[in-house]
């Protein structure tokens, strides 16, 4: 057995050991409070120095794997808006200039070439009288607004684009009439005997009557699509993000309905104003005016309204399907099973 020293009890002062025993468990009570909790092996706290390994987390490779498939779905989603986009710019230049491509993209063709009623007067003159003082042969409607031509040349002029453009056939027209009648008033007079014979129709009061119509819904097409093109176009770039976790599908979903409702509306707008008017135009058989809608223009704006809405679609799926990186880390979904060696096994908690 060990002896324990002595001390005499000359060289301290009476309760010195006690004392210092005391100031001993102060300190090591202090050092105990200051320390962090220890996880035992059965889930419990305590001051135990004995540590417990924890079980290794999946490394930034892992975690990216075991999303793979919410990240393919979401960068879908980005490249049908960005598609969507594409066809959108394509429609709003439409008839802004008057280049190969955008000359042929319009909503509406206005076919003047007989606007003239021909009874005597042969209609190679009509049309020549017709040009002379202004009139062309076709107008093509726009998003921005329109361009004019003749069959034997094709495109001549676009109109400057304008923001909240709309269409006003009987104010072109008659702006045209009253520039070229002016602009040739010194030749008119040879012209006086032919056109007594024949009969030149003006707009019916008909055609008039939507005109207010027409302004307001263009008006609210114009802006439709402004909005939707502008809010897709920025989703393009935010979309991805969606990977991360489910939240931030929901609130990136959102806009994106928003963008879809906007893009979609606009083309419905579009598609109802133009038909009505086209047949409104064709429907006056007093008027020799024809009227064709524009077969490019309205597969742009519908492909651009499809691919928004099937940008939405899966955005929506992904707001409860495919595991996110928060729930993979969270341990509430695994993900893909490829991300994990083999033999271990990952448990999903309950959300």
């Amino acid at each position: 057995m060990s002896h324990l020293p002595t001390f005499s009890n000359s060289r301290r002062p009476a309760g010195g050991l006690d004392q210092a025993s005391l100031i001993t468990e102060q300190a090591y009570a202090a050092e105990q409070a200051t320390a962090p909790p220890i996880t035992t092996l059965d889930g419990s706290h305590g001051s135990d120095r004995t540590l417990v390994a924890e079980e290794p987390g999946l490394t930034k490779s892992q975690l990216k794997k075991a999303t793979r498939t919410r990240k393919i779905f979401a960068l879908l989603s980005s490249f049908f808006l960005f598609c969507s986009v594409i066809f959108m710019i394509l429609v709003e230049l439409g008839q802004t200039y008057n280049r190969s491509v955008l000359k042929d993209i319009y909503f509406l063709r206005l076919d003047l070439t007989n606007v003239f009623a021909t009874t005597s007067t042969s209609p190679t003159l009509l049309n020549s009288i017709a040009r002379t003082i202004g009139l062309h042969d076709f107008y093509q409607v726009g998003l921005w607004g329109f361009c004019e031509g003749y069959n034997t040349d094709g495109v001549t002029f676009c109109s400057e684009p304008q923001v909240m453009y709309w269409f006003n056939p009987v104010q072109i027209l008659l702006n045209e009439l009253l520039a070229g009648s002016s602009s040739m008033f010194s030749r008119m007079s040879s012209l006086v005997s032919a056109l007594a014979d024949c009969k030149i129709v003006s707009i019916p009061a008909q055609l008039t009557e939507i005109l207010n119509l027409i302004r307001i819904v263009s008006h609210l097409m114009f802006g439709f699509y402004l909005a939707g093109t502008c809010l897709a176009f920025v989703l393009v770039f935010i979309s991805p993000l969606i990977v991360r976790s489910r939240w931030l599908a929901f609130l990136i979903g959102i806009f994106t309905f928003i963008a879809a409702l906007l893009i979609t509306g606009a083309t419905v707008i579009a598609t109802v104003l133009f038909i009505i008017f086209r047949n409104k135009v064709v429907g006056q058989t007093q008027v020799n005016i024809g009227a064709s809608i524009g077969i490019t223009m309205f597969g742009l704006m519908w492909t651009a309204a499809a691919c928004s809405i099937f940008a939405f679609v899966i955005q929506l799926c992904l707001m409860c399907c495919c595991a996110s990186r928060r729930d993979v880390k969270k341990g509430k979904k695994r993900g893909s099973k490829q991300a994990y060696p083999e033999g271990m096994v990952m448990n999903e908690k309950p959300e």
